[in-house]
């Protein structure tokens, strides 16, 4: 689309209600498994990115029009839901109507089909399941094309990007030192994740204590954390003609957290700050509540000087400070931070709280409580206060 998406309303979609959105640099969802997360993202991603996957799809040779077989929605959520468009459904884009972009291929904007949103899915450990990235055709039409679609992408960066190294992590070329050390402490534990050829294909192996471990050998943190890096390569310098890292405005993470100890969520976080950094928008699903501790102290530490908002981005990462990279945290002062929360006790559907206050003592538990996400940690500290008393 040719402008830069503010606000996104959504009625009558799937188990959506009605979801307003207004996004900020970083927009996190957060909400109840079932409640419309990924497939709000998704949908966002079909009306932004509309011309581009109707062109990917006809390239793989996928039939579109009124005569074929499946339909759009079909194609690019999955077989068998193309119900989650119906007729009341209604879609908006800074107030202009969008939502034929659900059904209609046809539909064409001016200026080339390019592509404006890294979606990083949910199910992101299955496009390099096998220690290597899958191509598009190799995923069946029960496979969300988001994901087959971030396959692809890092399939064609390990070829072309990368320049087919023998190493794939650490790289001195890609992220800064003291990413680099959070990932390896946090994650690999001095550990090399290498390319290894094997069976005629080179595929990624975990080189720690002599032993060349396979991709299903890996703890589940290492293996949901690969496809995440090798995302954050794409988006990084060194640029690469294998994956056109200017055209993209958006970065969708979803579920960032999966399989993670908390502080390796806190190098993930790192990461997204870079992200950020580098002008991307930035929008998160997460069942994670250190993403919220990490919204909330950011609220509360904008207000400083930059010499103290550093200093304390520092010690909150355990960073030391004498040996990073002082602009890491440069500009993210100035950041609009949205936190949304996808309700489902509505008997209708799903709707949205904008929660992004944060605010403890607010008189509505969405946001006092975090959408639920600080409720139990907040109960278990009443109750044992309650009975300590005794």
């Amino acid at each position: 689309m040719n402008q830069t998406t503010e606000h996104l309303t959504v009625k009558n979609f799937g188990p959506i209600l009605d979801v307003d959105i207004k996004f900020g640099d970083l927009t996190i969802l957060i909400g109840p498994q079932a409640s419309g997360k990924s497939l709000l993202l998704e949908l966002f991603k079909l009306v932004e990115d509309h011309d581009h996957i109707v062109s990917t799809l006809s390239q793989y040779n996928y039939v579109l029009g009124r005569s074929a077989a499946r339909s759009l929605p079909e194609y690019y959520f999955g077989e068998g839901l193309s119900s989650l468009v119906k007729d009341s459904t209604t879609v908006y884009v800074n107030g202009q109507d969008v939502t034929e972009r659900l059904t209609d291929a046809s539909i064409k904007t001016e200026g080339p089909a390019e592509e404006s949103i890294f979606y990083i899915p949910a199910q992101r450990i299955l496009s390099i399941a096998d220690g290597r990235p899958k191509n598009f055709m190799e995923y069946d039409l029960s496979t969300p094309y988001p994901l087959r679609i971030f396959s692809e992408t890092l399939r064609v960066f390990m070829q072309g990007g990368l320049s087919g190294p023998d190493i794939i992590f650490p790289m001195s070329q890609r992220l800064n030192k003291s990413v680099r050390d959070s990932i390896n402490s946090s994650i690999f534990h001095n550990g090399k994740v290498i390319m290894d050829e094997s069976g005629g294909q080179r595929k990624m192996k975990l080189s720690i204590d002599g032993l060349k471990l396979p991709f299903m050998t890996w703890s589940a943190g290492q293996k949901e954390f690969m496809p995440l890096l090798l995302a954050i390569y794409c988006l990084t310098e060194p640029s690469s003609s294998a994956v056109k890292r200017e055209d993209y405005k958006w970065v969708i993470i979803e579920e960032p957290e999966m399989g993670l100890h908390p502080k390796a969520i806190e190098s993930v976080i790192i990461e997204i700050i870079g992200l950020m950094q580098q002008g991307f928008k930035v929008i998160l699903s997460t069942h994670s509540s250190v993403f919220i501790d990490f919204v909330w102290a950011l609220e509360f530490l904008s207000d400083l000087d930059q010499h103290d908002f550093r200093d304390a981005l520092c010690r909150l990462f355990r960073i030391n400070s004498d040996n990073m990279d002082q602009s890491i945290f440069d500009g993210l002062q100035q950041k609009d931070v949205k936190v949304y929360y996808l309700d489902t006790k509505s008997n209708s559907g799903v709707v949205s709280a904008d929660i992004s206050t944060l605010d403890v003592m607010d008189d509505d538990e969405i946001i006092s409580e975090w959408g639920g996400l600080s409720s139990f940690a907040s109960r278990a500290s009443e109750i044992v206060s309650e009975y300590g008393e005794d």
